[in-house]
């Protein structure tokens, strides 16, 4: 199992805010080995994890890191972004969305977009809370964002202590460049 650096910086913000964690309705999407998930259930909150239900390995990956962590009663659904699938529909509304570097290749912006609003109009209070890594300047979220009804902010990762090479031990944010988002709706369209 390999967790990625934006996993790490996320999960960083969320012990930075546990003590808000608890009851709290979250799923994390594109979860794989779920490190975010895992530790805002063991903050307290109602966690789901989802991967692709097209990798039913990443499914397992999933459940494997439930067992892990003597967490074997974490829902665990396959959503594939972009397709509405029973899955999808039958889930209630969450208060937090996770998603620790999804933003991976750019094809698949708009499906996870696409998803994200789904999920926002069951709840539209949900926040996305996201990271991920740069790797290119070209890419940008931004007119997805508008196109959505979206807005964006940047937390500056000094404002929760993972501006560092290494956080909680663990050396993987390293030199990468990893940025920290909270999605929600525009606020014109609330």
């Amino acid at each position: 199992m390999y967790v990625w650096p934006c996993a790490v910086v996320l999960a960083q913000y969320l012990w930075f805010h546990r003590r808000s964690l608890p009851g709290k309705a979250i799923l994390e999407i594109g979860a794989g080995v779920s490190l975010p998930g895992i530790l805002a259930a063991k903050c307290g909150a109602e966690v789901i994890l989802s991967d692709s239900s097209e990798l039913p390995h990443c499914l397992e990956v999933c459940r494997q890191s439930c067992q892990m962590n003597n967490l074997p009663h974490l829902q665990v659904v396959g959503l594939t972004w972009g397709h509405i699938s029973w899955d999808l529909l039958a889930l209630p509304p969450q208060d937090i969305i996770l998603a620790s570097d999804v933003f991976f290749e750019p094809e698949d912006f708009e499906d996870i977009l696409a998803t994200i609003y789904f999920l926002m109009h069951k709840n539209p209070k949900v926040q996305l809370w996201s990271t991920y890594q740069v790797r290119s300047a070209d890419w940008s979220l931004e007119a997805l964002l508008y196109k959505w009804d979206m807005k964006c902010v940047h937390i500056p990762l000094e404002s929760f202590d993972a501006d560092k090479e290494d956080i909680a031990e663990s050396t993987l944010p390293g030199r990468h460049t990893v940025e920290m988002l909270v999605i929600s709706f525009a606020k014109d369209s609330l």
